[in-house]
């Protein structure tokens, strides 16, 4: 019984790092991370600027050549695939800055991104994104570049679900957006998390992201000195001071 126990436990883990360090020519960014994702739950990544996150995520996205350690997807090594090769593999980037293209319309973005899930899973095809993303219905024939930042804010995220990844990065996803577009991000995410899809949350909301997480990372100068449930971790009387409050 112990064994089949351990054994679901292991295959529940969609993604795993392992002693990840990282640098930028001779400065060395990450220490030593670990951290794990089981499948359909929520990491949240915090700390402040310059700790170390873009570059973890960078670094799980096969962007960053300078680094050392393991990732697993599924318990397979994806330390060295690249870019194209992660991706195809069920893990979606929404990135900060948005990412979209200003010289294709709305519908253009969408689709040019759109295919099944590994398992040949279509949970999120263009129709339940125009339902979820009303603004974007409106404006199907518009350009990318024409949209507002929050409009093009969730152009990125729809992008990213028409891909039906397994797991879903959000880097900074409610950055600069007016408040009501801020409550209809967050909106989104947690109709993410309820479909079943992993994700994993940067966000300078830090009570949003432990409020919307599972567990969570806190990092400080390339080392994580807080991690566990997100409940334990907003409730460290350290958290403050590691986010600089």
């Amino acid at each position: 019984m112990a064994t089949t126990v351990a054994q679901e436990a292991a295959e529940s883990v969609l993604l795993q790092a392992r002693a990840i360090h990282a640098w930028y020519g001779s400065s060395h960014v990450l220490h030593g991370i670990d951290l794990s994702i089981r499948a359909g739950s929520t990491l949240g990544l915090l700390g402040r600027n310059g700790m170390g996150k873009s570059t973890l995520i960078r670094t799980l996205l096969g962007l960053v050549p300078q680094r050392d350690g393991q990732w697993t997807l599924r318990g397979q090594d994806i330390s060295k695939a690249r870019p194209f090769q992660i991706a195809r593999m069920g893990i979606a980037y929404v990135p900060e800055g948005r990412g979209i293209f200003p010289n294709l319309s709305v519908v253009e973005n969408l689709v040019m991104a759109s295919r099944a899930g590994l398992d040949g899973r279509r949970d999120w095809p263009l129709e339940r994104i125009l339902e979820t993303f009303p603004r974007l219905k409106e404006r199907l024939a518009h350009l990318g570049g024409q949209l507002s930042g929050g409009e093009q804010q969730m152009l990125s995220i729809g992008r990213a679900l028409m891909t039906h990844p397994d797991l879903i990065i959000l880097d900074e996803a409610t950055e600069g957006l007016a408040p009501l577009i801020v409550n209809e991000i967050w909106r989104v995410i947690r109709d993410i998390r309820q479909s079943g899809i992993a994700t994993l949350i940067v966000d300078r909301d830090y009570r949003k992201v432990l409020a919307s997480a599972d567990t969570a990372l806190v990092l400080q100068k390339g080392q994580v000195v807080l991690a566990g449930k997100a409940a334990d971790v907003a409730a460290s009387t350290q958290l403050a001071s590691y986010l600089g409050l």
